[in-house]
């Protein structure tokens, strides 16, 4: 596990929490418009700082932040991922997870362990051949099923208490989405569940086919949620009216 990059503070990336965000290497995805392409690659990306340095790290800043973010890449294809967020809650730490839930064994047993207490899980496209194009690779769809089922699950409050686990769904936006598709993805997303529109920013990583490639643009964008709260009431658009 390499980690190619620590924000040290951020006040946006764990909702509610002053927090730590940390960057794992590697991913099994090849998402056209993701700003960490450079990333995806674990062998070729540059090493920011090692385990035991972060770790060492964020020993001093106990009673200074409230959570880790742990993004990517994609966090949960890294098998010692367990030991090293057991690390973090054994300091104290809230941990919260990015990850693209194409892997719901590893998923699973992390949410069983009490090793998460949130995860955002993107929903690239919808859950037919649209998510290959997207998703830059094959994806095993009843894998992103199965981790939706998990975190519904783990967010439903036991019987006699109240508040569940939270998490949230999130779509970036891109030049392969239009609206009809944020409809199809919409019937994906349950009444109740808190889903995020993000919108798509040219960087320098973004691939080249898509950097001069339009998407819906924020106000668009606007339109498109109110249009999408009809089959999907959890919609927002990130960065709306304050939100993160």
């Amino acid at each position: 596990m390499k980690i190619a990059g620590l924000q040290r503070v951020s006040l946006i990336d764990y909702p509610g929490h002053i927090a730590a965000t940390v960057f794992l290497a590697g991913c099994n995805l090849n998402c056209g418009y993701c700003y960490n392409r450079w990333m995806i690659d674990e062998e070729s990306a540059p090493e920011a700082l090692s385990g035991e340095e972060f770790l060492g790290w964020l020993r001093t800043r106990v009673g200074r932040l409230d959570g880790v973010c742990v993004s990517g890449g994609e966090p949960t294809v890294h098998e010692d991922l367990v030991p090293f967020l057991r690390t973090i809650k054994g300091l104290g730490f809230a941990v919260k997870l990015d990850t693209n839930g194409t892997t719901p064994g590893r998923l699973s047993a992390l949410l069983a362990e009490g090793l998460l207490d949130y995860v955002a899980m993107d929903v690239k496209a919808p859950l037919d051949a649209r998510y290959h194009h997207v998703a830059g690779r094959q994806v095993d769809l009843s894998a992103i099923r199965q981790s939706m089922t998990l975190l519904r699950a783990w967010g439903k409050p036991p019987i006699g208490s109240f508040g569940g686990k939270p998490y949230e769904f999130r779509t970036t936006v891109g030049p392969l989405l239009d609206e009809g598709d944020l409809q199809d993805i919409a019937r994906e997303i349950e009444e109740a569940e808190l889903w995020w529109l993000q919108p798509f920013v040219v960087t320098p990583e973004v691939a080249l086919p898509l950097a001069g490639a339009q998407a819906l643009d924020e106000n668009a964008l606007r339109q498109a949620v109110r249009a999408l709260a009809g089959i999907a009431p959890g919609v927002r658009l990130r960065g709306e009216g304050g939100q993160p």
